[in-house]
């Protein structure tokens, strides 16, 4: 009797969905069909929140961004939405259980992020846009408290972050053989290089930056002798496929930061003392005063354009006297200083830069793709734009951060004795050093597509830290923590 039941009530559901359905149809009301995709998050969202978040990382590389104008704000589609749901969701647990994981919570790294999302918060406060700021801290809450705090529980398991990586590697290598397409179609040039990668990307800055990041840990996957032959094999094609997207990107910062990536690497693979690196940098600080005029009339000399020509374009990397990009980003930066000796302490705003630089500019530092209108993007760098927007604390408390974990995980380097997790904690803090390089340069981590990598590379190796802090090795079992399943 009680299957008949639910034969029943299957059939009454079912023909209640296909009489709404045809009814929509029929009224021209198409969103209807979404409704099943709904039903399906919000069973998740109550018995499986791993697998949401699994979800939102497969959709970040396809995620499409919706510039809505009569917002003011854009919008990533679907990640964001998901993302701001999961987040309360985490915030309805933390208020319910009255705190969370004490040990995450503990860490130096949470507490530099604290600190700076504080600080963020007083700074959205006393903004010049408040609206604009406060869309700003919630697009950054929403990155942390998912991919961040969530993120530690999730990756106290080794194997979710390797789930993890793949799940996030797919689609973007989907993006990589879409974009390679439409750069063969176009005849291989660095001004198409530009586009090909739309609308999944909005410039080749950001999909470079990001390919950067994943190519260390692909690296690291494919030197586990731990691993089938088959899935190094893999690892392997995916690391040629990634290099040939770089190059094809034309992206100068990214080929710099895999460079001094692999500078760092070597660094603390084999263990060159702190000592050696100051005299070093003590010798090429005092070179570069020695001979500073000769350098100046140089890099003044060198004209050489982004071109095709990849030679060309690597020498285009210092010329700082007609090359358009290069010109446009000290631009930015100069603006982003005077902006900042204007408010030094609490800065204008977060997110408000682009919307306040104008009157910054100098005519004799405008290029020919200089705007006045807030629509060319950001300061172009992590560590100038928030002196500009949040004051000297806002750089001071993210470069904190960065620096805390460099510090906390070459100290778990040292500790690991699992060949496999040591190369793959190396592989991570690898990705981020690209990105942290690249941050000079670009600012993307007030989107999706970088801030959910950065966001979760950083919660991997404070997962890995704290999991081989004082001896404690003990791996979770199952494929979320027990801190997850309680938002079940």
């Amino acid at each position: 009797m009680i299957d008949a039941i639910k034969l029943k009530w299957f059939y009454g559901v079912s023909l209640i969905y296909i009489a709404c359905g045809a009814a929509a149809i029929a009224t021209e009301n198409y969103l209807f069909v979404l409704v099943p995709a709904a039903m399906a998050i919000l069973y998740l969202s109550i018995f499986a929140i791993d697998i949401l978040m699994y979800i939102v990382v497969f959709c970040t590389p396809l995620a499409i961004n919706i510039d809505n104008k009569s917002f003011g704000y854009a919008l990533s589609i679907p990640t964001e939405p998901l993302m701001f749901g999961i987040m309360l969701l985490f915030l309805f647990k933390v208020i319910r259980e009255g705190g969370f994981d004490r040990e995450v919570m503990k860490h130096p790294v949470t507490k530099v992020i604290l600190i700076n999302l504080v600080w963020i918060l007083v700074t959205t406060l006393t903004s010049t846009l408040i609206v604009v700021s406060l869309k700003h801290l919630l697009a950054r809450l929403w990155f942390v408290l998912v991919f961040y705090f969530l993120g530690t529980q999730l990756f106290k398991n080794t194997s979710n972050i390797r789930r993890f990586i793949w799940l996030y590697v797919i689609p973007l290598l989907g993006v990589i053989s879409y974009t390679i397409y439409r750069h063969w179609q176009n005849g291989w040039t660095q001004k198409t290089a530009h586009w090909v990668m739309t609308p999944f990307y909005n410039d080749h800055t950001a999909y470079a930056a990001v390919i950067a990041m994943f190519i260390p840990v692909v690296i690291a996957f494919s030197r586990n002798t731990g691993y089938h032959l088959k899935y190094r094999l893999s690892a392997i094609f995916v690391f040629l496929v990634m290099i040939a997207a770089m190059v094809l990107s034309y992206t100068r910062a990214a080929w710099v930061s895999l460079f001094v990536a692999a500078a760092v690497y070597f660094v603390i693979a084999f263990r060159i003392r702190l000592g050696t690196i100051l005299l070093i940098s003590a010798v090429g600080l005092a070179l570069f005063f020695s001979f500073r005029t000769e350098l100046t009339l140089k890099l003044e000399r060198n004209r050489q354009q982004s071109s095709t020509d990849f030679n060309a374009h690597l020498q285009s990397i210092s010329n700082i006297t007609t090359d358009a990009s290069n010109l446009e980003r000290i631009n930015r930066w100069n603006s982003a200083i005077r902006m900042f000796k204007e408010r030094p302490f609490f800065g204008w705003g977060p997110g408000t830069y682009q919307f306040q630089y104008a009157p910054y500019q100098l005519s004799t530092e405008k290029t020919i793709i200089s705007t006045n209108a807030g629509t060319g993007g950001n300061a172009h760098s992590e560590y100038i734009g928030p002196l500009a927007e949040s004051g000297v604390l806002g750089t001071v408390t993210f470069v904190l951060i960065l620096l805390v974990l460099l510090y906390r995980t070459i100290r778990l380097y040292s500790r690991i004795d699992d060949k496999e997790v040591r190369s793959l904690a190396m592989g991570i803090l690898m990705g981020l050093i690209t990105y942290v390089v690249h941050g000079s340069l670009n600012n993307f981590l007030d989107t999706d597509k970088a801030s959910v990598p950065f966001w979760a590379f950083v919660a991997m190796l404070v997962a890995l830290d704290i999991r081989y802090s004082h001896g404690n090795k003990k791996e979770a079992n199952g494929s979320s923590s027990s801190t997850l399943n309680s938002l079940h």
